[in-house]
C-alpha cells in the first residue's frame, strides 16, 4: 500500500511562499486568489486539497447546514446575505496595515470589527478613525482591488 501523498502536500503548505500559495489557488479554484492574509490561503488550499482527494461535503450535510443557518436568522434576507457573503473574512482573522509607520490591527468580529479595544461595524468607520479621511475600508486593508471594481 502506497503512503498518502495529502499530508505530506497539506504540511508543505506551511513553508511555501506566499507567491506559491497564490498559484496553487489558482490551479486548484480556477480563479484570482482573494487578498486576504497567508492563513485564509493556507487553510483554504488544505481545505481544497483535502475536499478533491477524498470528497466534500455530502448533500445532505449541507442541506442541514442551510437549515441551520436558517433557524439562526430567522428567514430574514439582510442577515441570510451578511451569513453567505464570501468576500468577508472569517472571524478571528486578522488584518494588519501598516499607517505612517504604526502596525494598525483589526480582527473580524461576530458583530463587525474590533480595533484598538472597541467595536466598530464598519472597516470604513475603522480607516476614517486611522487616517482622519474618508475611505473605502475595504480598499483601505487591501481587501478590494479599487481598480478592479470600477
Amino acid at each position: 500500500m502506497t503512503p498518502d501523498p495529502i499530508p505530506a502536500r497539506l504540511a508543505a503548505l506551511k513553508t511555501a511562499t506566499t507567491p506559491d500559495l497564490k498559484a496553487q489557488w489558482r490551479e486548484l479554484f480556477d480563479s484570482e486568489p482573494p487578498p486576504f492574509n497567508r492563513r485564509y490561503l493556507e487553510s483554504r488550499l488544505a481545505y481544497r486539497i483535502q475536499e478533491l482527494a477524498y470528497g466534500g461535503l455530502k448533500p445532505e450535510t449541507i442541506k442541514r447546514l442551510e437549515q441551520l443557518g436558517e433557524e439562526l436568522d430567522g428567514g430574514d434576507r439582510k442577515k441570510r446575505a451578511m451569513r453567505l457573503d464570501r468576500d468577508r473574512p472569517i472571524i478571528g482573522t486578522r488584518l494588519i496595515r501598516e499607517w505612517q509607520g504604526v502596525e494598525q490591527v483589526v480582527t473580524v468580529t461576530q458583530g463587525g470589527f474590533e480595533w484598538q479595544g472597541r467595536p466598530y461595524q464598519s472597516l470604513s468607520a475603522i480607516a476614517r478613525a486611522i487616517t482622519g479621511t474618508r475611505w473605502n475600508g475595504w480598499v483601505f486593508f487591501g481587501l478590494k482591488n479599487h481598480r478592479r471594481a470600477a
